[in-house]
């Protein structure tokens, strides 16, 4: 999980790789996930909320294609 980036020149392109290795890691998700405990009922009922989300967004997409 030690995530390098050699800096030659410019900072911000250094910067710039090693926030999306991060990213690309999952690391924001991960210690967002572990920030606080969540009871079992409101984890399940966040994955149902995120499945139902997910699920009118690929009927949006399938219906558009259609057209």
């Amino acid at each position: 999980m030690a995530t390098k980036v050699v800096v030659r020149g410019n900072l911000d392109q250094a910067l710039k790789k090693f926030k999306a290795k991060v990213n690309k890691d999952g690391i924001p998700q991960e210690s967002k996930k572990r920030e606080g405990y969540d009871k079992p009922g409101v984890r399940r009922r966040a994955a149902e909320k995120e499945g139902k989300k997910n699920a009118a967004r690929r009927n949006r997409a399938n219906n558009r294609d259609r057209d």
